[in-house]
């Protein structure tokens, strides 16, 4: 059974400057971990440089910081200042994200996001060992660029994977693997793929209520709104859901966005959505780890019993 508990931050009901005693508290909770997004919200970084100082225990990761976003340069320097602050206890986890993220918000190129990736992570690891690097890859260059100040520790790196040929990637050259939009039994699925020596990590979407229509309602839009963008389609595909997702795909695809949300089966909802009391959530939570994931990374979602606040403390491996 892991020793991992990670949350997310900040907490959906509040603003970063209005989470410090929340974060403050969550090593006394029992939680290991905290772990940022980078989405349309707060940048991948900024959390986790604050939480370095209000919560100097926890281990600290980003879940995730695209790949095409930034240039390899600047990424290696967020990533060397985070590790400075928090020696030993950074974990840099970055993915291909999506081509709305890329080029649509971020006027980027979403291009050979694969190769993208494992180059990125090539570069990485050179430029945070102190190494000056000069090296043609296949979906960029860099030419002689050497950090002012390499970490004394490296970050440890892990991506984002949702399918084999990303999963593999992961296993061979990276130090671990981040998933997300998963039931526990899928959790074996992707296991099997990376072998038992690769930290697996998985952002889980909790709502504690034991309302489970209004918690089914909810969830259908989330559910739509992510399962509907090609790679989360192909990854569902893969984990077995292409029929069941049939409907919600085609309604999505008509331009039907209501019906669209309505075609989410509850068994879907009731798979991929951690729901019920606390101590209900705290049992599914650990059905995931017991199937083979090492890093739950908890977020809970508004809509519940309890606020945001209880919920993290409700939620707690020592609750």
């Amino acid at each position: 059974m892991t020793d991992n508990w990670g949350m997310t931050i900040p907490f959906s009901d509040r603003s970063l400057a209005r989470s410090r005693e929340l974060v403050a508290e969550l090593p006394g909770l029992g939680y290991t971990d905290a772990w940022s997004a980078e989405v349309s919200g707060v940048d991948g970084f900024t959390p986790l440089a604050l939480a370095a100082q209000w919560a100097p225990g926890l281990r600290l990761g980003s879940a995730i910081v695209p790949v095409s976003t930034r240039g390899p340069g600047l990424l290696a320097m967020s990533a060397a200042t985070l590790a400075d602050l928090a020696p030993g206890r950074f974990v840099l986890g970055i993915g291909a994200s999506s081509p709305a993220i890329v080029e649509r918000w971020n006027a980027g190129r979403f291009e050979k996001p694969y190769a993208r990736t494992r180059d990125t992570l090539r570069f990485l690891r050179r430029a945070l060992a102190g190494e000056k690097v000069s090296e043609a890859y296949e979906t960029f260059e860099v030419k002689g660029f050497k950090l002012e100040r390499a970490p004394e520790v490296a970050p440890k790196i892990v991506l984002a994977a949702l399918r084999p040929r990303m999963l593999r990637l992961a296993a061979a050259e990276a130090d671990g693997a981040i998933t997300n939009w998963l039931s526990p039994d899928d959790v074996r699925r992707v296991r099997a793929e990376i072998g038992e020596g690769t930290e697996l990590i998985a952002r889980l979407f909790v709502c504690v209520s034991e309302d489970a229509e209004r918690v089914r309602e909810m969830a259908r839009r989330m559910l739509a709104g992510y399962l509907t963008v090609p790679v989360y389609a192909a990854f569902h595909d893969w984990l077995g859901r292409g029929e069941v997702l049939r409907p919600m795909h085609e309604a999505w695809r008509a331009g039907d966005r209501r019906a669209a949300v309505k075609a989410v089966p509850d068994e879907v909802v009731d798979a991929l959505i951690v729901h019920g009391d606390a101590a209900t959530c705290r049992a599914r939570i650990r059905q995931y780890v017991d199937n083979g994931l090492d890093t739950p990374v908890l977020a809970p979602i508004p809509g519940g019993d309890i606020s945001i606040e209880q919920a993290v403390r409700e939620l707690a491996p020592t609750a």
